[in-house]
């Protein structure tokens, strides 16, 4: 299982980043284009979802690098075990959050399919098909969260933790600025 879930957010971490890849390409066809007298109005929509795109299914892979914004200060002057139990408070309260993102971004999702709504911009395609981003990224992600409490409950070190460690004994403090 930890093969398959490390494996997920892996994957998930790379669709964020072919999001990105994508973004910059559209953007260097559009400014390309532009030269030419070709209009490109549609492509902001599409920047503007795969923006979205890149930030929902990067979430899950960010977190459990220790990617996300952490307030430590706290936590450095703790005690193992007081640490510990900041932990797990804090992971349920992000696990609750996280699931309660995720409740709403899916049924959003849902609501959109239901009702045939379509995007308002230039390029009228059904939202939800932008929507479905949000809504799967927003499930990794509580997945990530679930997955790092889990780790906690159990007595282990969070895979955030561990790898902003890892950086650190290579001396690598970039993250920290």
């Amino acid at each position: 299982m930890r093969r398959f879930l490390d494996r997920l957010y892996l994957i998930s971490g790379g669709i964020g980043a072919a999001f990105i890849a994508l973004i910059c390409a559209l953007m260097i066809a559009q400014s390309v284009l532009r030269e030419f007298g070709v209009r490109t109005g549609a492509v902001n929509d599409l920047v503007a979802w795969f923006c979205a795109a890149a930030s929902f299914f990067a979430m899950a892979h960010a977190f459990k690098h220790g990617d996300f914004v952490r307030v430590t200060l706290l936590l450095e002057h703790l005690s193992a075990g007081q640490r510990r139990v900041l932990e797990i408070a804090s992971l349920c309260i992000g696990t609750v959050s996280v699931a309660y993102l995720a409740f709403w971004a899916n049924k959003f999702t849902y609501d959109s399919y239901v009702f045939n709504e379509m995007a308002q911009g230039l390029l009228p395609i059904p939202i939800w098909i932008p929507q479905l981003s949000f809504a799967l990224g927003s499930i990794l992600l509580l997945v990530a969260v679930l997955d790092e409490l889990i780790i906690v409950l159990r007595g282990g070190k969070p895979s955030y933790v561990a790898a902003v460690e890892e950086r650190h004994a290579r001396g690598d403090f970039s993250s920290d600025v």
